[in-house]
């Protein structure tokens, strides 16, 4: 009866349109009452959910990303892209989704980059004659690639969710691999709907172009290096890495670029804490639910239940992707992450799965989630930035999401992938 109440309030609130912390927060506090604990457990639960010192990374990388966005570093490297990829069949298509992946290793956040490399290329690829439908695809799917390389702050909140046991630094360097294959595969998908479609190319601008574009941008994506090559070494932590992007970020855009106005200073620190504080509000929430789902032993119930259907791995994996798949349609991927992380992983370490992988898998799987309605927020950032209805979108979205499924597998069954530049640093 105690889980009936707790998934029961829950999803009845999320179908009325109720925000997640809020249908998290009460569903907790239905089940707690229906339980006879003191209420004050959830407050507690609530509080060490935030009160984790690797947490700080999180709105210091959002911060970092933000500053960026409005300092010009993101239109220098959409430049820089353009000049090296332009010139392939549907040329903005592909300058777009390599912009993803150099921006990506700078943002760590989807929905940053759909609303920063979207609100640079949709327009311009309208004007050139592109479908929107094909631009907004594009944005959206090319997104996901900065879930997948550092500084991610989703695999932070992985790691915390996991106990915090699992090595930040490893997660980073196992999303590379993954991240570079999806940005492959959608630069194929892009390619072979563009010619299908008849879409132009780009004049190639020169390789003396490309280089003086590429030294313009070396100032922005030396972020990158920055970040992974500091934690990967043990230089510094994560939670230090994102003070120093933060720092890193205001001097580039302040004295290298000189872009960054006060009042796009102004805006991009009150943009942070807004995001801050709704981030932290739901991985409180999502730490109290996720406490009760431990207690009511709902990842053993999962384990026996898995077991009686089938004892192989790989049967195990192809099920665990489903139900991710299937609820990361339904709810945005920190909490889910919070939630899901302490239920899915003992599953899979039962059956013989690295944690550093199955975080790969979640991470992409959700990332995949965040395209689906009906909560699917980069899908609705880029349709809002091409002006079309999300409906329009998933008309022709199918391609793309294949290219997704795919690389999700090949993620999932071929564990080197992921483990093998982990074992590289060793």
């Amino acid at each position: 009866m105690e889980l009936a109440i707790l998934f029961g309030s829950f999803v009845t609130l999320m179908l009325i349109g109720t925000p997640i912390a809020f249908c998290l927060g009460v569903a907790s506090f239905a089940t707690i009452a229906y339980m006879g604990l003191p209420p004050l457990v959830i407050f507690q639960r609530l509080n060490s959910g935030m009160s984790v010192f690797t947490l700080l990374a999180v709105p210091f990388f959002i911060y970092a990303g933000d500053l960026m966005v409005r300092g010009g570093i993101a239109s220098r490297i959409v430049a820089f892209a353009g000049s090296i990829v332009g010139h392939l069949r549907g040329g903005l298509g592909q300058v777009n989704i390599a912009t993803a992946t150099l921006f990506g290793g700078i943002s760590g956040s989807a929905v940053a980059e759909a609303a920063a490399v979207g609100g640079l290329m949709i327009p311009q690829m309208k004007a050139r004659g592109y479908g929107t439908d094909y631009a907004v695809n594009v944005t959206s799917m090319a997104a996901l690639i900065a879930l997948l390389l550092p500084p991610s702050h989703n695999m932070i909140i992985y790691s915390i969710s996991a106990g915090g046991k699992i090595s930040i630094a490893d997660l980073f360097t196992a999303g590379i691999l993954p991240g570079l294959l999806l940005a492959l595969a959608l630069m194929l998908t892009a390619y072979v709907v563009a010619r299908k479609r008849g879409y132009p190319t780009e004049a190639f601008p020169g390789f003396q172009a490309v280089l003086h574009l590429g030294a313009v941008a070396i100032p922005g994506l030396l972020l990158i290096g920055i970040i992974f090559g500091g934690v990967r070494s043990g230089i510094f932590t994560a939670t230090e890495s994102s003070c120093i992007a933060v720092l890193y970020a205001l001097f580039v855009t302040i004295f290298v670029y000189r872009a960054m106005s006060w009042t796009a200073f102004v805006d991009a620190t009150l943009g942070a804490v807004r995001t801050t504080a709704m981030v932290l509000v739901i991985i409180g929430t999502a730490a109290a639910f996720s406490w009760l789902m431990a207690y009511l032993r709902v990842p053993t119930m999962l384990i026996d239940w898995m077991s009686n259907i089938s004892q192989n791995p790989l049967m195990i994996l192809l099920l665990l992707n489903v139900l991710m798949l299937l609820l990361g349609t339904f709810m945005d991927m920190g909490p889910m992450i919070i939630i899901t992380t302490p239920i899915f992983l003992p599953v899979a370490q039962h059956y013989g799965v690295d944690p550093v992988h199955f975080g790969v898998i979640m991470i992409l799987n959700l990332g995949i989630g965040l395209n689906t309605p009906p909560v699917g927020a980069v899908q609705f950032v880029a349709c809002a930035v091409g002006k079309i209805t999300v409906w329009e979108a998933m008309r022709s979205v199918w391609p793309f999401y294949g290219a997704g499924i795919i690389v999700l597998g090949l993620v999932t069954y071929i564990p080197a992938i992921s483990l093998w530049l982990p074992s590289v640093f060793k």
